[in-house]
Protein backbone atom coordinates (compact mmCIF):
# COMPACT_ATOMS: atom_id res chain seq x y z
CA UNK A 1 0.00 0.00 0.00
CA UNK A 2 1.08 3.71 -1.01
CA UNK A 3 1.68 5.62 1.58
CA UNK A 4 0.98 9.17 0.07
CA UNK A 5 -2.48 10.40 -1.82
CA UNK A 6 -0.73 10.85 -4.90
CA UNK A 7 -0.34 8.78 -7.67
CA UNK A 8 3.22 7.64 -8.34
CA UNK A 9 2.59 9.29 -12.37
CA UNK A 10 1.72 12.25 -10.51
CA UNK A 11 4.76 12.78 -8.43
CA UNK A 12 7.26 11.36 -10.89
CA UNK A 13 5.87 14.29 -13.33
CA UNK A 14 5.83 17.33 -10.99
CA UNK A 15 8.73 19.50 -11.37
CA UNK A 16 12.13 18.33 -9.28
CA UNK A 17 13.07 21.42 -9.38
CA UNK A 18 9.87 22.82 -7.52
CA UNK A 19 9.98 20.33 -4.95
CA UNK A 20 13.13 20.77 -4.35
CA UNK A 21 12.95 24.62 -4.00
CA UNK A 22 9.52 23.57 -1.46
CA UNK A 23 11.48 21.08 0.65
CA UNK A 24 14.26 23.97 0.87
CA UNK A 25 11.40 26.17 2.42
CA UNK A 26 10.16 23.51 4.48
CA UNK A 27 13.99 23.34 5.83
CA UNK A 28 14.25 26.91 6.53
CA UNK A 29 11.13 26.68 8.07
CA UNK A 30 12.76 23.94 10.91
CA UNK A 31 16.05 26.13 10.73
CA UNK A 32 13.77 29.67 12.05
CA UNK A 33 12.03 27.49 14.75
CA UNK A 34 15.37 26.23 16.09
CA UNK A 35 16.88 29.58 15.67
CA UNK A 36 13.43 30.66 17.77
CA UNK A 37 14.24 28.40 20.46
CA UNK A 38 17.99 29.41 20.89
CA UNK A 39 16.79 32.93 20.84
CA UNK A 40 14.15 32.45 24.12
CA UNK A 41 17.57 30.95 25.92
CA UNK A 42 19.52 33.98 25.25
CA UNK A 43 16.62 36.43 26.47
CA UNK A 44 16.26 33.93 29.47
CA UNK A 45 19.57 32.82 30.70
CA UNK A 46 21.93 35.79 29.01
CA UNK A 47 22.88 39.09 30.44
CA UNK A 48 24.41 41.40 27.61
CA UNK A 49 27.10 43.45 29.04
CA UNK A 50 26.66 46.82 28.18
CA UNK A 51 30.01 47.68 27.41
CA UNK A 52 30.95 44.84 25.36
CA UNK A 53 32.50 45.30 21.34
CA UNK A 54 30.35 47.24 19.42
CA UNK A 55 28.30 48.70 22.34
CA UNK A 56 26.71 52.13 21.60
CA UNK A 57 28.62 52.81 18.27
CA UNK A 58 28.56 56.12 16.34
CA UNK A 59 28.11 53.80 13.61
CA UNK A 60 25.51 51.59 12.95
CA UNK A 61 27.48 48.85 10.48
CA UNK A 62 30.69 49.15 12.26
CA UNK A 63 29.00 48.26 15.64
CA UNK A 64 27.15 45.35 13.98
CA UNK A 65 30.40 43.96 12.61
CA UNK A 66 32.41 44.33 16.02
CA UNK A 67 29.22 43.36 18.69
CA UNK A 68 28.39 39.91 16.33
CA UNK A 69 31.79 39.06 16.40
CA UNK A 70 32.35 39.75 20.35
CA UNK A 71 29.12 37.81 20.72
CA UNK A 72 29.86 34.66 18.65
CA UNK A 73 33.76 34.74 20.00
CA UNK A 74 32.81 36.09 23.69
CA UNK A 75 29.17 36.09 24.20
CA UNK A 76 29.04 32.36 25.85
CA UNK A 77 27.39 29.36 24.22
CA UNK A 78 23.48 30.74 23.65
CA UNK A 79 24.85 33.97 22.53
CA UNK A 80 27.45 32.83 20.29
CA UNK A 81 25.39 30.18 18.79
CA UNK A 82 21.97 32.09 18.44
CA UNK A 83 24.12 35.08 16.29
CA UNK A 84 26.28 31.98 14.23
CA UNK A 85 22.97 30.48 13.58
CA UNK A 86 21.50 33.75 12.19
CA UNK A 87 24.69 33.95 10.26
CA UNK A 88 23.72 30.96 8.63
CA UNK A 89 20.05 31.57 7.95
CA UNK A 90 20.92 34.51 5.94
CA UNK A 91 23.21 31.86 4.00
CA UNK A 92 20.22 30.05 4.12
CA UNK A 93 17.66 32.27 2.84
CA UNK A 94 20.03 33.37 0.13
CA UNK A 95 20.38 29.60 -0.97
CA UNK A 96 16.69 29.40 -1.06
CA UNK A 97 16.15 32.07 -3.39
CA UNK A 98 18.70 31.35 -5.78
CA UNK A 99 17.31 27.58 -6.01
CA UNK A 100 13.65 29.10 -6.22
CA UNK A 101 14.76 31.32 -9.28
CA UNK A 102 16.09 28.19 -11.05
CA UNK A 103 12.39 26.48 -10.67
CA UNK A 104 10.82 28.72 -13.39
CA UNK A 105 8.07 28.54 -10.56
CA UNK A 106 6.47 32.14 -8.86
CA UNK A 107 5.06 30.91 -5.48
CA UNK A 108 8.66 29.76 -4.54
CA UNK A 109 10.44 32.40 -5.87
CA UNK A 110 8.09 35.39 -4.05
CA UNK A 111 8.33 33.55 -0.74
CA UNK A 112 11.78 33.05 -0.64
CA UNK A 113 12.51 36.44 -1.79
CA UNK A 114 9.96 37.92 1.35
CA UNK A 115 11.50 35.29 3.58
CA UNK A 116 15.24 36.23 2.87
CA UNK A 117 14.07 40.04 3.37
CA UNK A 118 12.77 39.29 6.55
CA UNK A 119 15.64 37.30 7.81
CA UNK A 120 18.05 39.56 6.76
CA UNK A 121 15.81 42.66 8.85
CA UNK A 122 15.80 40.04 11.82
CA UNK A 123 19.41 39.94 11.66
CA UNK A 124 20.03 43.56 10.99
CA UNK A 125 17.77 44.57 14.23
CA UNK A 126 19.51 41.22 16.22
CA UNK A 127 22.65 43.56 15.50
CA UNK A 128 20.88 46.57 16.77
CA UNK A 129 19.55 45.07 20.21
CA UNK A 130 23.54 44.08 20.91
CA UNK A 131 24.70 47.66 19.96
CA UNK A 132 21.92 49.67 21.27
CA UNK A 133 20.20 47.23 23.92
CA UNK A 134 16.59 48.45 22.98
CA UNK A 135 13.77 46.15 23.45
CA UNK A 136 12.24 47.36 20.18
CA UNK A 137 14.85 45.94 18.18
CA UNK A 138 14.06 42.24 19.84
CA UNK A 139 10.26 42.66 19.14
CA UNK A 140 11.31 43.69 15.53
CA UNK A 141 13.49 40.87 15.55
CA UNK A 142 10.60 38.50 16.50
CA UNK A 143 8.03 39.57 14.39
CA UNK A 144 10.63 39.26 11.32
CA UNK A 145 11.07 35.65 12.48
CA UNK A 146 7.07 35.27 11.87
CA UNK A 147 7.06 36.81 8.74
CA UNK A 148 10.41 34.81 7.69
CA UNK A 149 8.47 31.92 8.55
CA UNK A 150 4.86 32.18 7.65
CA UNK A 151 6.61 32.94 4.12
CA UNK A 152 8.83 29.85 3.84
CA UNK A 153 5.84 27.61 5.31
CA UNK A 154 3.25 29.37 2.66
CA UNK A 155 6.33 28.19 0.33
CA UNK A 156 6.13 24.69 1.31
CA UNK A 157 3.16 24.65 0.91
CA UNK A 158 2.30 25.96 -2.36
CA UNK A 159 5.18 24.02 -3.65
CA UNK A 160 3.72 20.33 -3.11
CA UNK A 161 2.33 18.35 -5.74
CA UNK A 162 -1.46 18.61 -6.81
CA UNK A 163 -3.54 15.92 -5.18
Amino acid sequence: MDMHPIRAEDRRAWPARERRAGQTQAVMVLALLCQFLLGMAVNLFVKIPEDHPGAKPPEYFDGVAQSVTWAIADGGVWLAAHAAFGLVLVLGAAFAVAQAARSGSRAPLTTSIVGLVAVLGAGFNGGSYLNYGEDFSSMIMASLFAVATASYAAGAYLTRPAE
